[in-house]
């Protein structure tokens, strides 16, 4: 059996799908000197681009290409890596996955699977797969620079230090207890554990309460457009967007759903909804709207709360962060204190209005990147914090109890960096990924 049966070799392509100048199919595992010999004659000198004609088995030409080589294990996988970039015209790409595919123990990745092995090998941590998901999927500035802190390793370096510091007061407490009557163990350890233990537990703390501010940035800040029928949400919706997304009429309760659109406002994330016009109704439907509308209202990070210059007030009740807007501002009519007044028709007042919808939001995310950035990340570190509490507390009076809470807060740290437990998790993230990486 030879070693390429226990792990096929995979290739993909790596860049986006589509007509293009350029493509780039990606191979890893041990038969990928094979394959570059076997289709483009000699094997390339480690990370030097060498131009080469790529053939088929009959010796026909498939494309002219730079061939690059990364040995291993100084790869993304770990693995020998190739990378072929090709001219992108479909044609080239299919014959050459084809005879590629044809070659033995070669076959096409599965979604992830390159990033896969890199885990596997040792070569990312967890927190730096999501940090590479993220930075794929950015599509902000802020987007951009959290997910590149997290895939440089950012949360992986924390937590490895917490895990660290608290596997050093776990021996210290080991010490207490096997070697207590020992002449060469000298000095109150459980007290010097305990201050680690609360050096720890104040790190964790702030890590956490920035969850939600990078949790804003990685998803998006949502802002709502709400007020009564006809009072210009689906028109400044479209001169947000600078184009149709909602349908505009005179009608009123013309929108019955939520309508969603992804902005990029100075870097920041953005998702601006229009929804169903607030009113008293006996149809149904609208109803349902309008409990949407409040529903949505009462989570979003902002609500521009809209009503028409020429009509009276109907501001949304117990929401926070709310912008009054007196929109309509080229029929007549007066806007009151506190009002902005704009007019998506004229596009007075946009300008202003963006401006301060990027200052209320910049505020909620400024700050440095934040560490956590996920739903699990919150879970793990907040089962931490609540083991280090337990042990800080004085609730034990038992070393062998406080030792144990810190193997719990262990263990916590070590989900976040997927050293256990982290199956689903994983099936779940590398099927998120595109093929190719």
């Amino acid at each position: 059996m030879s070693a390429f049966d226990d792990l096929p070799t995979i290739a993909a392509l790596s860049s986006a799908a589509g007509r293009a100048g350029v493509a780039v199919v990606r191979l890893s595992g041990s038969r990928v000197r094979f394959a570059i010999e076997t289709i483009a004659g000699t094997l390339p000198s480690p990370r030097r681009a060498s131009l080469r004609t790529l053939r088929d088995p009959a010796g026909e030409a498939i494309d002219q290409a730079l061939v690059l080589y990364f040995p291993a294990p100084a790869s993304f996988t770990g693995e020998d890596i190739a990378e072929l970039h090709i001219h992108g015209a479909r044609a080239v790409l299919a014959r050459l996955l084809q005879v590629l595919c044809d070659i033995p123990g070669i076959r096409l990745a599965e979604p992830g699977e390159f990033t896969r092995r890199a885990f596997e090998a040792g070569k990312l941590d967890l927190s730096e797969v999501e940090g590479l998901v993220d930075l794929i999927d950015s599509e902000t500035e802020w987007q951009r620079r959290q997910a590149l802190r997290q895939m440089d390793g950012a949360l992986g370096i924390a937590a490895t230090n917490w895990r660290r510091s608290l596997i050093e007061a776990m021996a210290l407490l080991e010490a207490e207890i096997d070697f207590s009557d020992e002449a060469d163990v000298t000095g109150p350890l459980t007290e010097r554990a305990l201050a680690t233990v609360g050096d720890v537990l104040v790190q964790l703390r702030e890590a956490l309460g920035a969850f939600a501010r990078g949790e804003r940035i990685r998803e998006g800040f949502v802002v709502v457009l709400a007020g009564p029928p006809n009072a210009g949400k689906s028109s400044l919706l479209n001169a947000l967007a600078r184009r149709d997304i909602a349908i505009v009429s005179p009608i009123a309760g013309t929108t019955r759903d939520a309508i969603e659109v992804r902005l990029d406002l100075a870097g920041l994330p953005v998702t601006l909804i229009d929804t169903a016009g607030l009113r008293d109704s006996t149809d149904p439907i609208e109803t349902e709207g309008v409990r949407r509308a409040r529903a949505l209202a009462e989570r979003a990070d902002l609500v521009l709360s809209l009503r028409a210059i020429d009509s009276e007030p109907d501001r949304l009740h117990g929401a926070d962060g709310v912008i009054a807007l007196a929109t309509k501002i080229d029929l007549a009519g007066a806007a009151h204190p506190g009002e902005v007044p704009v007019s998506a028709r004229t596009g007075e007042g946009l300008a202003e209005l963006l401006s301060l919808i990027i200052e209320r939001l910049a505020g909620q995310g400024a700050g440095e990147p934040a560490l956590l950035t996920r739903e699990r990340h919150r879970v793990a570190v907040t089962q931490a914090i609540r083991a280090l509490e337990r042990a800080v507390s004085g609730l034990h009076d038992q070393v062998e109890l406080l030792a144990e809470d810190l193997r719990l807060a262990v263990r916590a740290l070590e989900r976040l960096l997927g050293r256990v437990d982290i199956e689903d998790v994983l099936d779940q993230l590398f099927a998120g990924f595109c093929i190719g990486k």
